[in-house]
């Protein structure tokens, strides 16, 4: 830690990897198949991203955590020469599980209910205290994760950081089973970290990894303060423990500082502290206040796919009939590559005539956008302007929604 937010949790501080360091608040770029989509490792250098994060569930079925291994790691394999990360992929097993890709049951008007199924889906994970059994969504093929398989396929991928296996509930779940999720999250993560132990001896000869545990408990305090305090007194036979922390699971917007606030106050203020899956301004500046150190998220790419982009006045579709003759930038403030090079007028062509090189050109600027924009956040915190970069910033790019 180097700079704190008076009188909150905000912080600012390094993450030393063995690829190089990370200086926080970051955004970690999201590859979840080693790769940003449609933008070359080397644009997201250009770009500003100091990490990227790639997803053990899909790499683990293609193309197999081996092939990762023999080509040197994730970084090797894609050709990214600073830090990453790895989720633990129990996200995807549940998601993709129950049919809601990659958002769980945020309707929390929904009755309670413990057997969550996307509509016109059919379930494609079961857990059990050991693990989860599960059907690939690319060919059906059965499969199992386990904390143990989970982590060793963690370490052939070689991610500096990855993280413990995980037990994602949905928000319309009963508290009786947020409950025992907790309890089963907490033993994974005891598996976890003996397994992380073993293998990093076993595998010396690599580079250490950091093993993150995750807390979750859903939207309720205690089961929130005791999956964090659980952690924390999780320590093997040299009284060491995790490297840092994730803070997972399904949040409703309007309660994620509340519910971040609650974690990072039971977590080691020595400890970095990764929020996983958010990117929104007013998110991020949140998130931050609140105690988090790095957050990832795959939006700023995905929407860019689909023709949105971020401005400091707010995002908007470029594929509009008012951008057809415009031909100015995304966001004359902004200082991408995109923005530099390219007009509106010329990306709404390219949308139009569905021409690859659009998905490009609107990633580079997207990911560029929320890079910087914490790149801000982290220098205001020393510079004692927070408050009013966060006033500045929200109140311009949500003005057309008030």
């Amino acid at each position: 830690m180097t700079a704190e937010l008076p009188g909150r949790l905000g912080r600012t501080g390094v993450i030393r990897t063995p690829h190089g360091e990370i200086r926080t608040p970051a955004f970690i770029a999201v590859g979840t198949q080693a790769t940003v989509k449609a933008v070359l490792p080397e644009t997201m250098k250009q770009v500003g991203a100091q990490a990227v994060l790639a997803n053990a569930y899909h790499l683990y079925l293609q193309p197999g955590p081996d092939i990762v291994d023999e080509a040197g790691g994730l970084g090797a394999f894609m050709n990214w020469p600073g830090p990453t990360f790895t989720d633990s992929g129990g996200f995807q097993v549940m998601s993709l599980g129950v049919g809601f890709k990659k958002v769980l049951a945020m309707d929390t008007e929904r009755v309670r209910a413990d057997d969550i199924i996307a509509e016109g889906k059919e379930r494609l994970a079961h857990v059990d205290d050991d693990g989860v059994t599960f059907r690939s969504h690319l060919d059906g093929s059965s499969h199992r994760f386990t904390p143990e398989v989970s982590i060793g396929i963690q370490h052939q991928l070689g991610a500096d950081i990855i993280f413990a296996f995980d037990e994602l509930t949905t928000l319309v779940n009963t508290r009786e089973y947020q409950e025992s999720s907790v309890q089963r999250t907490h033993e994974w993560a005891v598996r976890c970290l003996v397994e992380h132990r073993r293998l990093s001896d076993v595998r010396s000869h690599t580079p250490q990894q950091a093993l993150f545990g995750v807390v979750q408990g859903a939207q309720y305090e205690d089961l929130r303060r005791q999956a964090a305090r659980g952690l924390t007194g999780i320590v093997d036979e040299h009284g060491r423990g995790f490297d840092g922390y994730g803070i997972g699971g399904a949040l409703e917007k309007q309660n994620l500082a509340t519910i971040v606030g609650w974690v990072s106050s039971e977590l080691p203020d020595d400890k970095p502290r990764h929020l996983l899956g958010i990117s929104e301004p007013d998110d991020l500046f949140a998130a931050v206040e609140a105690g988090a150190d790095t957050f990832d998220c795959v939006s700023p790419s995905r929407v860019a796919r689909n023709a949105a982009v971020y401005s400091a006045d707010g995002r908007y579709n470029i594929t509009g009939a008012r951008y057809r003759r415009d031909f100015t930038p995304i966001d004359a403030e902004c200082d991408c590559y995109t923005c530099a090079n390219y007009t509106r007028a010329y990306l709404h062509h390219l949308f139009k005539a569905k021409e690859l090189l659009a998905a490009t050109l609107c990633t580079i600027h997207n990911e560029r956008f929320i890079i910087r924009l914490v790149d801000d956040i982290r220098a205001s915190i020393p510079a004692g302007r927070f408050d009013e970069l966060r006033e500045h910033v929200l109140g311009r790019y949500y003005a057309a929604k008030s």
